[in-house]
């Protein structure tokens, strides 16, 4: 529990507070660039682009939550909305940590409410509240005084809705991908974060993954050079998940391509890169301009394996089979991203990072660094382990859990800041920025790839350096 509770501001005042500052949100880039803002260890790689961003940036309502930590506490309470596939794989890690508490558990379904209080009761921990009555009931949840921070892991339609519902009930949120569909959401979580003192976090995974931490070290360290360009993707065959009548609740994931053209899932490939580019801590992220091929491959799979009568047999797909987009930083650099779940390929987040003293590249992992290689010739990867892997990894070798291990470290991350009152390693500007390429790279494919401004959700806090993934490790 924790042992002092801030104020809180009333839900009256802050929708109020929202609603203004909702009027007349705009895609354009905020804030012009400082000068040569710099982070341990990132190194300008070319002069700040003063050109990029002339819209004025809307009003903060809040003090900024950069560098703001959690309240310490003894014990941390969860209420876990969506007990799905994601929501059933991750109750484990939060379990396997004995100061964590799941003291209320959401979904719709009700067996898949009960089969997580199973999972809780066979931990040995008291039964937690069931929410199951109807698709609104998290916002009973929410409002419980027992839970200090609560869980999304449900479709991506309702993330901002609960996300929202959190905050305003005074809880920290972590939202599974992604962290809201549209611009005018994401602007209203910056502003509720900042007026209710409640961290919303993007819970990114791969920002954990062992070979991400260790190029981030390695960048920051200065191995690659001055950092020039990034590359990063979501490049998953999932025609067979996205038309299985059981693996997802209906066919919400699918429906998606029905109505965005751009890169749906930006997250796992666009974060970990930004960390290496100390993107919202000394450089950030000004445009971004995508491309799409056809929308194909959804059309043919349902063809050759769904059966004339099948619903899916009613949509029309317009979504890109792959978008590619290019996004461009203040100091000049450029981040490649990708996007495909609808042609037949091996799974890839590309995750490669470029500066002037060489190169990586994921998938497999390889690496060309001078002065240590020679010959024009990919090195092992590995050989870096020993000192440049993040203390996490060093101190959980072997996670437990899917993905590598990166689910369990992340989690164990997340509810040790939460514990020990720590700065969270990413925040609500992260969220909305690593999200941003959603709503605005189907803008740029409707435009024929022109270029679309990312909005500066610090405003202006992006120019002072700070710690965020490469933590230091607690005493």
């Amino acid at each position: 529990m924790s042992e002092q509770t801030p104020h809180v501001p009333s839900r009256r005042n802050v929708l109020r507070g929202t609603a203004a500052a909702g009027a007349g949100l705009g895609i354009g880039a905020l804030g012009a660039p400082a000068a040569h803002a710099t982070t341990a260890g990132s190194v300008p790689a070319a002069p700040p682009d003063d050109t990029a961003g002339t819209a004025a940036v809307p009003e903060r309502r809040g003090a900024t939550m950069a560098g703001v930590p959690f309240e310490r506490r003894s014990a941390v309470r969860i209420g876990i909305v969506g007990y799905g596939n994601r929501g059933s794989s991750m109750i484990g890690h939060f379990l396997s940590l004995p100061w964590v508490q799941v003291t209320a558990v959401c979904d719709p379904v009700r067996d898949k409410a009960e089969q997580a209080v199973k999972a809780v009761t066979a931990s040995g921990r008291p039964a937690p509240a069931v929410y199951a009555n109807g698709e609104k009931d998290y916002e009973r949840l929410c409002a419980r005084s027992d839970i200090d921070l609560v869980y999304v892991a449900t479709p991506w339609d309702s993330h901002f809705a609960i996300a929202r519902a959190a905050m305003l009930n005074g809880k920290h949120v972590g939202v599974e991908c992604p962290v809201a569909m549209r611009l005018d959401e994401l602007w209203e979580l910056v502003d509720l974060s900042e007026q209710t003192r409640r961290h919303c976090m993007q819970l990114e995974n791969c920002c954990y993954g062992r070979n991400e931490m260790r190029v981030l070290r390695m960048a920051h360290a200065g191995k690659f050079g001055r950092l020039l360009h990034g590359a990063g993707a979501y490049n998953h065959d999932l025609r067979g998940l996205m038309f299985s009548p059981t693996y997802y609740e209906g066919p919400w994931r699918r429906l998606w391509h029905t109505r965005l053209r751009g890169d749906l899932y930006p997250n796992h490939g666009f974060a970990p890169v930004a960390n290496y580019m100390d993107v919202n801590r000394g450089d950030r992220v000004v445009s971004i301009s995508s491309f799409g091929t056809p929308a194909l491959g959804l059309a043919e799979y349902r063809a050759a394996n769904m059966p004339s009568g099948d619903p899916s047999w009613k949509e029309s797909y317009v979504g890109s089979d792959r978008t590619i987009s290019m996004v461009r930083t203040a100091l000049g650099r450029v981040i490649r991203l990708e996007h495909d779940v609808s042609t037949p390929h091996p799974y890839s987040r590309i995750n490669s990072l470029g500066g002037t003293r060489g190169v990586f590249e994921d998938y497999p992992a390889r690496i060309y660094l001078e002065p240590d290689h020679k010959d024009d010739e990919w090195a092992d990867f590995s050989a870096y382990a020993a000192e440049y892997d993040h203390w996490l990894w060093k101190e959980h070798a072997n996670p437990p859990g899917g993905h590598g291990g990166m689910d369990y470290i992340m989690v164990y991350r997340l509810m040790q800041c939460v514990r020990l009152g720590l700065v969270p390693d990413f925040d609500v500007y992260d969220a909305a920025t690593w999200t941003a390429p959603v709503p605005l790279s189907d803008a740029s494919v409707r435009a024929k790839g022109a270029p679309q401004d990312i909005p500066d959700f610090t405003r202006g806090e992006w120019r002072k350096a700070r710690s965020g993934v490469d933590s230091v490790k607690p005493a």
